[in-house]
């Protein structure tokens, strides 16, 4: 599909917490410099067009957007920014005062100049799509030398246009809150999405850019970013069937849409054998009793087979009979969901097969992905399995000698005592520290105050606050934060709405709105031009406001580039009430999950690519994780957390063994939830593997003998199905493992470049600067393997394969504390 890879990362959420069995430092200064105030760039001709156009403002006048150049900021403007940063997200009166929205024009959301009003989605759509066939008659249209050298510009383009709206009416239609918003998103995400169906069916661009590629005239005038966006595209063309037969295209539709079908219905029609729970009160011994209570009729408690009720049932009650009970049911899918999982395998299956693919798995490893075969997968997984075997051991023999302390005959541990004894362990560890101990120091500002400090010391950027426009924002909780560069001035723009409110998604999450790019000049003479014949167009006041529809831009050595604007999306709690004057407080968990999706921005923001279709997160799909599971560890250090955690009521320093003993116990058990990763992710692969072929194919016995052969503790009942309740298998497809390898990255990284911390490791600008050259600044524009091995300075990863793949796995896992 020719434009798989553009929305591919332009969403990033942390679904899982994967070491949980529940899913500013001042950089040497160089002295000080002069203070350079940046005008707004304009043009005569952008004058002249002002005064010439004043009478359309009733259509408005976008000139809100300006250019801007590299500059710097006095010491007094940067401790200016570090305190209002922290006051408009600790206080509402404060952000109230700030951002008090003036008078005049709405500017549309985002800035965009066409999204002033519900239906002005519409407009975009229709706007874009004109730009879009454009662009696909130039390039079918091409024929020369010169013009096939151009090629690869014309069809990243093409993926801007449409991505344009995609995502942004992606994100407008899941998170804006008034309804009308977000079908008129839906309307414009739909007119795009149906041409891009289109654009899947067309053999001309493929056919088009395969003679460019097959042409040494072409090529070698391609910088190496237009050499990777031109294989990311050509592969994107092939996994869409452009290359098969009438017949078989058709089949390959069929089936494509088909399978889109049948993964919603798996997840959304999600449910165990037995969906409710009627066991007797006096069965329930251990558990709260306040909970037994409110769930109590007749003597008997209704317990949800998948409930919260029930996990804690699990980890509370006494009785073993009545933990089986409850733990059989749990990890029993009905039959129903099990055909359906099955029958979403097959299809995939037929789908690799009319592609020319071994199997699912081949097919969708082989494009942006690190490891590329479903073979260097297996090593991964089973040389990571081999470390973490040894510690997984330890950790049941562990639970056995709990058990053993209540039944001294016991030999083994059953699977329904594992929740069980694990968490009379944790609550056995002396000095567990209370929620309320620990965030008492990480007050929303606070915690953002200690990010922009952490990003200036390492990579240079910090986060100026800046005051919204009208119309800008979706909601008035929205900050929004301009990122700041010591040598390239305004890089990026970052909207945060992270407080909770009714009917808002509980998902935290990193859009990617718009992706870097740059513009070249002949693009924006083309845009200038008929914009002023279109009469869905704003007026822009020049070439470059235009060619960004009003949004922020950046002018730099000569080039304009749009500059990436991103979302992040989170639920904290607020107090109630403007006047309550205690800001949200996080808990150890929200911090992490903070940096982890700022880890995600931070990709975005350095990765300011030439090209969209490389840009930040559009990298790889097994390194997109690497980043953020990276910021965990810094969330984690006792140097980075004594730059900012402060008492938000007395300022007292945060005393680090608050931390140090909630991360004790929560990774208690690290090992076996690894290893339980492992499984899923081996269970991934063999589902997507050439089994799914084959007649008799039954998920359920694949299963239990990948448990049967990897897990240190005992294996589920053979009556139960718990793979049916394994939802990821909808979106990753042969791709889970993905957690689990950057997870191991990330700790190597960690280890290598940061010095685990240690000496102000994971303070210093040498090691951000070697982590941002190698690694984050290419994005998808460089080889990762060799992005990896210039990071970490180990050759025997530069040309990737199934060693390399080997090699990550037996780095294994381990705990921060």
């Amino acid at each position: 599909m020719l434009l798989s890879s553009i929305r591919r990362s332009s969403r990033s959420s942390r679904l899982e917490h994967w070491v949980c069995t529940q899913c500013a430092f001042i950089r040497r200064r160089e002295p000080p410099q002069q203070v350079q105030h940046v005008k707004p760039y304009t043009t005569p001709s952008a004058s002249k067009s002002f005064a010439k156009k004043s009478r359309f403002y009733p259509r408005g006048f976008i000139h809100h957007s300006q250019a801007t150049i590299a500059a710097h900021w006095s010491p007094v403007d940067i401790r200016q920014d570090d305190l209002t940063l922290r006051t408009i997200f600790d206080s509402p009166q404060a952000w109230d005062a700030f951002s008090a929205v003036p008078s005049g024009m709405n500017v549309g959301l985002f800035r965009n100049g066409f999204l002033t009003s519900p239906h002005g989605f519409i407009a975009f759509a229709r706007v874009s799509l004109k730009r879009a066939r454009s662009v696909v008659d130039k390039v079918l249209a091409t024929s020369s030398t010169q013009g096939y050298r151009a090629i690869v510009r014309h069809l990243d383009r093409l993926s801007d246009i449409l991505c344009r709206v995609l995502d942004m009416a992606d994100f407008v239609r899941v998170t804006h809150p008034d309804p009308q918003v977000q079908l008129q998103a839906s309307n414009a995400w739909d007119l795009v999405y149906e041409y891009m169906n289109e654009l899947n069916t067309m053999t001309g661009l493929n056919e088009q850019l395969c003679k460019a590629m097959a042409d040494p005239e072409v090529t070698k005038f391609w910088s190496e970013e237009e050499k990777a966006v031109a294989e990311v595209l050509r592969l994107d063309f092939s996994k869409s069937a452009v290359n098969l037969g009438e017949k078989h295209r058709r089949r390959f539709v069929q089936l494509s849409s088909e399978i889109s079908s049948v993964a919603s219905q798996f997840v959304q029609d999600m449910s165990p054998e037995q969906p409710v729970l009627k066991i007797p009160s006096s069965y329930l011994r251990g558990m709260d009793p306040m909970t037994a209570r409110a769930l109590t009729r007749g003597g008997y408690v209704h317990l949800g087979t998948l409930s919260a009720e029930a996990s804690m049932a699990l980890r509370t009650v006494k009785d073993p009979d009545t933990r089986e009970l409850l733990y059989r049911a749990s990890r029993t899918a009905s039959k129903y969901t099990v055909r359906l999982l099955e029958h979403l395998m097959k299809r995939r299956a037929e789908l690799a097969n009319i592609s020319g693919f071994e199997s699912y798995g081949h097919l969708a490893l082989r494009d942006r992905m690190m490891a590329k075969s479903p073979e260097a997968v297996d090593k991964f997984l089973r040389a990571l399995a081999a470390n973490v075997r040894p510690k997984a051991q330890q950790e049941v023999a562990d639970m056995l000698a709990e058990k053993q302390k209540t039944d001294p005959s016991a030999t083994h541990l059953d699977p329904w005592d594992k929740d069980y004894y694990s968490a009379k362990i944790r609550q056995n560890m002396k000095a567990v520290t209370r929620d309320d101990d620990i965030s008492s120091y990480f007050s929303l500002g606070v915690v953002m105050q200690g990010l922009s400090r952490l990003f200036e010391r390492l990579y240079g950027i910090r986060l100026k606050p800046s005051k919204p426009l009208r119309g800008e924002t979706w909601h008035s909780d929205v900050r929004r934060l301009d990122v700041i560069s010591d040598t390239d001035g305004h890089v990026a723009v970052l909207y945060c709405d992270l407080f909770y409110r009714p009917g808002k998604s509980p998902n935290p999450a990193h859009f990617t709105l718009r992706c870097s790019r740059e513009i070249p000049k002949e693009e924006m003479a083309e845009v200038w031009q008929s914009s002023q014949e279109d009469a869905d167009v704003p007026r822009f006041y020049s070439p470059e406001a235009a060619a960004n529809d009003g949004m922020h831009f950046q002018r730099l050595n000569g080039s304009i580039k749009q500059l990436p604007t991103i979302a992040l999306i989170c639920d904290f709690p607020q107090k109630e009430g403007n006047n309550s004057e205690e800001p949200a407080l996080l808990n150890f968990y929200q911090l992490e999950t903070l940096f982890h999706e700022m880890g995600h921005a931070i990709h975005s923001i350095l990765a300011r690519t030439s090209f969209q279709n490389v840009s930040g997160t559009r990298c790889a799909t097994d390194l997109a994780e690497l980043p953020s599971t990276l910021m965990e560890y810094f969330a984690a250090d006792p140097t980075v957390l004594a730059q900012f955690a402060r008492h938000y009521a007395t300022d007292a320093p945060l005393p680090y063994r608050l931390v140090a003993e909630k991360l004790k116990q929560a990774r208690r058990f690290e090992a076996l939830d690894t290893e339980n990763q492992i499984i899923m992710a081996m269970l991934d692969q063999q589902l997507h593997s050439p089994l799914a072929h084959e007649r008799g194919f039954d998920s359920t016995e694949i299963y239990h003998n990948i448990q049967k052969e990897l897990s240190s503790s005992p294996p589920d009942p053979a009556d139960t199905r718990w793979q049916g309740f394994f939802g990821h298998l909808s979106g990753y497809g042969s791709t889970y493992y993905s957690y689990l390898f950057d997870r191991v990255l990330a700790q190597r990284v960690w280890d290598v470049v940061f010095k685990s911390g240690a000496k102000d490791g994971a303070l210093q600008r040498e090691n951000g600067e070697q982590l941002k050259q190698n690694l984050l600044k290419w994005g998808g524009a460089r080889d990762p393997w060799k992005c990896l091995s210039g990071t970490l300075k180990d050759e025997r990863l530069a040309d990737g394969g199934e060693e390399a793949m080997a090699l990550v796995g037996s780095w294994g896992t381990r705990s921060q504390v």
